[in-house]
């Protein structure tokens, strides 16, 4: 196993570590990009209309060429019109075009929106991404000791960023005005550049989550958008030494979905 610095959150080495194999995966951008698909596709909302909607109307069609009310040599097609008293003809009903129609082309209920991916295939892509977030000068994760766990305040989280050489990643995003800051989230004004990962749920996580340019989350519920945001694989990441014991045994555990 190859052996990995560990950072004091000064930024100085305190100490090493083995490095769990799952870091020196295979990056396959092809297998990461199918996992965030399926993680995106399982927060979509099912749609669908009512089957009678626009139908549920007394309008009749009259299909004999010449008979009375057809409206033949009204310069207007035959539709199913409304009945009205008196042998007068109302709206147009149940057609597309006509005024308070129904849909042309309504939603099918039954249309697949989630796609699927297999579980063991998931957790290869979740593995690959994680192997990803390796520092391209020395191949390794930039592991810090779990003093990070321990931070409070969001003034002592970003020092510790800065002093583990990611300062540059926060000062790269700058807000987007105007009119990209109403759209989704993928258009908010700033990208999100550096992930954390701790082994647990910790006021650490409290302190991190506000911070520009920043997420955050428990290795228990670390996923392929978290990892690898848009299918883009090698996103900057910090992991507390007690979320790199505690990876592989997480992601084995994690299902996708729920």
């Amino acid at each position: 196993m190859t052996e990995v610095d560990v950072l004091s959150i000064d930024g100085n080495r305190k100490g090493g570590m083995e490095l769990p194999g799952i870091f020196t995966e295979s990056v396959r951008p092809e297998l990461i990009l199918r996992a965030v698909i399926a993680e995106n596709t399982m927060r979509l909302q099912p749609q669908g209309h009512y089957p009678l909607a626009g139908m549920q109307t007394s309008a009749t069609y009259y299909g004999a060429m010449n008979s009375y009310r057809t409206g033949r040599h009204m310069g207007i097609a035959i539709r199913p019109r409304e009945k009205l008293g008196g042998g007068v003809q109302g709206r147009v009903r149940r057609i597309p075009s006509s005024v308070t129609g129904k849909r042309a082309h309504p939603h099918v209920v039954e249309k697949r929106i989630v796609e699927r991916i297999n579980r063991e295939e998931y957790r290869r892509a979740l593995e690959s991404a994680v192997a990803a977030t390796v520092s391209k000068e020395t191949m390794k994760p930039l592991v810090v000791s779990n003093e990070l766990e321990s931070i409070k305040r969001t003034k002592d989280m970003i020092r510790a960023i800065r002093a583990v050489k990611l300062g540059g990643e926060l000062d790269s995003v700058r807000p987007r005005t105007r009119k990209g800051l109403s759209r989704g989230s993928s258009r908010r004004g700033y990208s999100k550049r550096v992930l954390i990962v701790l082994s647990r749920e910790c006021e650490a996580v409290r302190a991190a989550r506000n911070i520009a340019g920043v997420d955050v989350c428990a290795v228990g519920r670390i996923s392929a958008n978290l990892l690898a945001p848009g299918g883009r694989p090698g996103r900057a990441a910090i992991w507390s030494e007690a979320a790199v014991s505690a990876v592989q045994g997480a992601i084995d555990r994690i299902r996708i979905g729920g």
